[in-house]
């Protein structure tokens, strides 16, 4: 457990230290060689990162079972000649991908999981291909695309320019139940990283310096006796009523819980008739805050709010974490080196047939909420400072690799311009060509930043030496029971 609290006025204090004993970046450095070989290599693979994301989008299949999906990505990675280790940490649809040998070890992060119920064509109305089914409306058909994009122009410059180290892709799943990096962690598949990169497709560019909350999943089962609802309820004892008991207490503890904390619940089995008492009934909570101690204490409380509910209502309860996350540390070397790279890259470029799809995306947003939207989509390159200032909301389990390894992230415009997350609007965007550049772009950045690490282990240094800077006083723990292995299936 660790004993320090994140603040506003501690995060600041580090940051001026890391900036005043590591130095600002290497924003005025230009592309070598080899970093250049990685660019071009990426410009080759265009139509092929193109088809694969379309491929992907297509199938829009959700978490651990991107079993197609995952497929693809395994499939180009043997082709192009790294070796691939696949069911990972007890996950169908996880694999590590490896080229090289030696340090630095460098890790980058792919997910390919579809959300349910956002099926959605590529038109900029809402019209979905299959009603009800999923669709990628957190761009993760792009995001595995792009740092496959990545790894095969890496190896294709540590090749050419006789690089030494070892690249890696992780395939992880579930990402939108924050479960695949965590039991790959657990099983020990980052234990040996010096650096992991991810990415994320967004509204914007830039690089990534801020957090995100910590969470735990876990879904909670009461077992009553069936009776008549009507000829002999007083044979019965609900379930039901346990559970509805126990979401009233939890709405009630909201009122004494911190600002940045988050409860959420579905019930996902509520019983199947009217007249029948329900002898079994469940409910699915996300319990969340910005500092995973914090977590910690209140999943406590909402234990023992379940507890109360069983006890009133005369009902058995047992519970099953299915994941627990933790919040991102960032790293300041890492986001002056990887918006460098943007910056030596270049702001993205979109067509006009891009801004005017966009445009369409945004119309329904201004006829039902009438939000104002001042450009089509973002063009230019954000600074990473910017995302350590903004309210923490959501959760990734990137920020578990970030407990163990130096990890840096940067995120690319593939949506229209001040877009909802998860909304039709951006499964509609990371399927057309707006999506595709911000991929491409994805890639180029990830590859180039690579390069950089292989061939500058003095960066390298500075990002270990900033996280150790942020690990101070923190230790990592889990609410996952030990031995406890992924879940088979997350509904």
């Amino acid at each position: 457990m660790y004993m320090c609290n994140r603040s506003e006025t501690g995060s600041l204090l580090v940051t001026l230290l890391v900036f005043s004993v590591l130095g600002t970046g290497n924003a005025t450095e230009p592309l070598t060689q080899a970093q250049k070989t990685s660019i071009e290599e990426v410009v080759q693979r265009s139509m092929l990162l193109e088809k694969i994301n379309s491929q992907i989008w297509e199938l829009a299949e959700v978490g651990l079972n991107e079993t197609k999906s995952a497929k693809i990505l395994v499939e180009q990675l043997i082709k192009e000649g790294f070796t691939v280790k696949q069911d990972v940490a007890g996950m169908p649809t996880a694999f590590v991908a490896s080229y090289g040998e030696g340090k630095p070890v460098i890790g980058i992060l792919a997910e390919y999981d579809a959300l349910p119920g956002m099926s959605q064509e590529r038109s900029a109305f809402k019209k979905p291909i299959n009603s009800g089914q999923p669709g990628h409306a957190c761009g993760h058909s792009g995001l595995g695309t792009g740092s496959l994009g990545a790894v095969l122009a890496i190896k294709v410059a540590m090749e050419k320019h006789n690089l030494k180290g070892t690249i890696r892709l992780y395939g992880t799943p579930a990402e939108e139940t924050v479960i695949g990096k965590v039991y790959m962690l657990l099983a020990g598949e980052f234990k040996d990283l010096d650096v992991c990169l991810h990415w994320h497709p967004s509204t914007k560019t830039r690089a990534l310096a801020g957090s995100s909350k910590a969470l735990v999943s876990v879904k909670y089962t009461f077992r009553g006796t069936a009776a008549h609802a009507s000829g002999s309820p007083e044979n019965g004892r609900s379930a039901l009523d346990a559970v509805e008991l126990m979401n009233v207490g939890v709405n009630y503890m909201r009122e004494h819980i911190k600002d940045d904390s988050r409860l959420h619940y579905v019930i996902t089995d509520g019983g199947g008739a009217p007249n029948v008492v329900p002898a079994q009934a469940s409910v699915w909570y996300y319990i969340r805050a910005d500092d995973h101690h914090d977590v910690e204490k209140l999943y406590s409380w909402v234990n023992d709010i379940a507890q109360g509910a069983a006890l009133m209502t005369r009902t058995q309860l047992s519970s099953k974490i299915d994941t627990d996350c933790h919040e991102v540390i960032p790293n300041i070397p890492l986001a002056q080196l990887l918006e460098a790279n943007l910056h030596a890259v270049g702001a993205p470029e979109f067509s006009d047939a891009d801004r005017k799809f966009a445009r369409g995306l945004q119309a329904p947003l201004i006829e039902q909420f009438n939000t104002e939207f001042p450009m089509a989509i973002e063009e230019s390159i954000q600074p990473y400072q910017e995302s350590m200032s903004e309210p923490t909301r959501g959760s990734t389990d990137v920020g578990d690799i970030s407990w163990y390894v130096p990890t840096g992230g940067l995120a690319t415009t593939c949506f229209a311009s001040k877009s909802p997350g998860h909304s039709w609007q951006n499964v509609a965007a990371i399927g057309s060509s707006i999506g595709v550049t911000g991929i491409i772009y994805a890639a180029k950045v990830l590859a180039s930043t690579t390069i950089h690490l292989l061939e500058n282990p003095d960066s390298v240094q500075n990002a270990s030496e900033d996280w150790k800077l942020h690990m101070k006083n923190r230790e990592y723990t889990t609410l996952i029971p030990k031995g406890q292995g992924a879940p088979k299936r997350i509904r």
